[in-house]
């Protein structure tokens, strides 16, 4: 079935800015759902995923929480690699743009594009994103000022800079994608990647002088300011992480198979990316897949909502194996996925419970009854041909759909063999045959049953490793390359053997196991039940828990600050809370502190009061403070904290 004699996976490196949500998870399960096949086919598998950890927006995020940059990006790329390990995610090597081989590669191809002439130096005059790490042109920003990816404030920025020739790969890449159409993935992607490039490719600025933290310049082009671009840095990761530019010696993986992606950042993945291979010299990948965004309850996810995602939350409620057939199963590739606890429960009860958990309780009664456990295949084609044909005729399907990102159809097809299964016991219904002395017939519907549940398990383990190790323990056969040439390729049944009883896989779940996160609306937040609740103790009226929990406090961080004109005791202050983009609060402190004192440190803000407008100001918030007789002094977290972290 497969002609590749080796795949290179990847995830993209993900950037340390915060720590790993459900829409990272969704994109390494899928690497390793494709790395797990890749190896049990057979194929000299290489799986590589990493952080991405240089940049503007690490260097001031890890100022506003009073660290080093290095001490920061160790703290949360560590987070990741941790998940991905108690994910028993399969991946062969953790790269981080801080290791000392990754940027000496970069360096060797910066240098190795100057020679080629692609590299040239020029000033730079442009809209930077620091939040996107992008330029923008004046024609795509939002009232003239604002980020058209993420709706922040841009900064005009005018620096030397170098830059590389992206408009001489213009016509190379469209005719690229012409002649490769499943490059990107899914295709409807790859019209809009023709597009922008066809609306015309300018010169690429590939370094900065306005930061330091990144990959410096090689030392012989004796230019000490410049750091290199973080897109530029990153996407190299790809072929550093084989050894380009250091000892080459996992380069014969490359080309990759499949970069996977999130679809916010396609156009580097299929425009840069090919350009900077191009002029490398190097092959290109075959496919750059982009998945899409995942909602939650139909909303998206936020900080302030209180619904965002914790996947080891969701796996350990549910169950990890759970957890993956259902970010997989739910949604198309490259579609927009909705996570709420009603589906995932439907899954576990329906396709794992109902479909194949008691496929396997099934044959376990049936065997035990009738042969004591015993299951014997040698009669299974003498009687059930036509359900082993259609079986086999769904499971030559599933490889390709699996490469092709089109991972809910696999895993669709793959339960077609446990319907016919299912159907099978219905129709020869084994205790009638037994009733009419029909026991090779009885024997051989077991051995069918045994054979599709053994073949199924094979073709679900790349997605559900632990839960298929378990069906497999109980037929008795190891899941690896092996087993996978000898019943998939070879299309074999199993050898006589005993069947093992196993607890039930999935236990029907009637409730939601997570707390439900329901953001605090004010108008509808409960009131308290009787002003009995209301005791004066020491002139304090004491409230109830619930009262207490209608105010939600947050840690927020001052990304900006600046006297209002006119006003003797008002800072207006951008407050980092967690969300999209900052909150804009206006706040009475001048007197005791300067918009300089505020900046870059951290508040604790009433997140949920009705926006009042102060001098024509809007305000989003309050910032809680103490006054006293010596002043006033705000309240903040006694060690730095993440941005939005709730306080209770």
């Amino acid at each position: 079935m497969s002609c590749h004699k080796k795949a290179y996976i990847t995830t993209p490196i993900y950037y340390v800015n915060d720590i790993a949500h459900i829409g990272h998870a969704y994109t390494t399960i899928i690497a390793d759902t494709l790395a797990r096949y890749s190896r049990m086919s057979g194929l000299d598998t290489f799986f590589l995923t990493g952080t991405d950890e240089h940049g503007q927006k690490i260097e001031e995020a890890a100022k506003s929480r009073g660290k080093t940059t290095q001490t920061y990006a160790d703290e949360i790329s560590a987070t990741f690699k941790n998940l991905w390990d108690d994910f028993d995610i399969s991946y062969d090597k953790f790269i981080r743009t801080t290791d000392a081989d990754h940027m000496k590669g970069v360096q060797k191809a910066f240098s190795t594009m100057y020679e080629k002439g692609d590299i040239y130096k020029d000033t730079y005059k442009g809209h930077y994103c620091i939040s996107c790490e992008t330029f923008f042109p004046a024609i795509q920003l939002v009232d003239d000022e604002f980020c058209p990816e993420c709706g922040k404030s841009t900064t005009v920025v005018e620096e030397e800079s170098y830059f590389f020739r992206l408009s001489d790969y213009q016509d190379k890449l469209l005719q690229y994608y012409e002649d490769h159409p499943d490059f990107i993935l899914p295709k409807s992607k790859r019209n809009e990647v023709i597009r922008f490039v066809e609306g015309g490719l300018t010169d690429l600025s590939i370094t900065r002088t306005s930061f330091d933290w990144g990959v410096k310049l090689p030392e012989d082009f004796n230019d000490p300011k410049h750091v290199m671009y973080v897109w530029l840095d990153a996407l190299m990761n790809y072929v550093t992480a084989l050894g380009y530019g250091t000892d080459d010696k996992e380069m014969d993986q490359w080309p990759a198979r499949v970069h996977l992606i999130g679809k916010d950042i396609l156009r580097f993945h299929a425009i840069y990316w090919p350009a900077f291979l191009m002029s490398l010299d190097l092959p290109l990948p075959k496919h750059i897949a982009a998945h899409g965004w995942w909602t939650r309850d139909g909303e998206k996810m936020s900080k302030s909502k209180g619904n965002v995602v914790d996947p080891r939350a969701v796996a350990d409620a549910y169950g990890l194996d759970n957890f993956r057939y259902f970010m997989l199963r739910e949604v198309p590739f490259g579609g927009d996925g909705d996570f709420s606890q009603k589906a995932l429960i439907d899954r576990i009860n329906s396709d794992l419970g109902n479909d194949l958990g008691n496929l396997l309780n099934r044959l376990i009664g049936m065997s035990g009854k009738y042969f004591e456990g015993t299951v014997d295949s040698v009669n299974v084609t003498k009687y059930y041909q036509a359900e082993l044909d259609e079986v086999h005729a769904s499971l030559e399907k599933l490889e390709p759909l699996l490469f092709e990102m089109q991972i809910h159809r696999y895993l669709e097809e793959l339960w077609r063999p446990l319907t016919v299964a299912n159907k099978a016991i219905d129709m020869y219904q084994p205790w009638t045959l037994m009733k009419e002395g029909k026991e090779e017939e009885a024997m051989a519907l077991n051995g069918l049953i045994a054979a599709i549940l053994a073949k199924v398990s094979i073709m679900l383990y790349p997605v559900m490793p632990a839960v298929c190790t378990k069906i497999s323990n109980a037929l008795h056969f190891t899941i690896d390359n092996s087993s996978w040439n000898s019943m998939i390729k070879d299309t074999n049944l199993l050898d006589t053997f005993v069947l093992e009883k196993v607890d039930p896989l999935f236990p029907r779940i009637e409730e939601p196991l997570l707390e439900q996160a329901e953001p605090i609306d004010q108008k509808t937040a409960p009131k308290a039940e009787s002003k009995k609740e209301e005791k004066k103790e020491e002139g304090v009226a004491l409230i109830g828990i619930d009262q207490f929990f209608q105010t939600s406090l947050k840690v927020g961080t001052v990304v900006k600050a600046e006297e209002v004109p006119k006003s003797k005791k008002l800072l207006l202050l951008q407050v980092d809370v967690g969300e999209d983009k900052p909150r804009q609060v206006v706040a009475g402190i001048k007197e005791w502190y300067s918009a300089d004192d505020m900046l870059n440190t951290q508040v604790c803000v009433v997140a949920n009061l009705k926006p009042a407008k102060l001098m024509g100001m809007l305000s989003e918030g309050m910032l809680l403070a103490a006054k006293d007789g010596d002043g006033l002094c705000m309240i903040r977290p006694e060690k730095p904290k993440t941005a939005g972290t709730n306080i209770g």
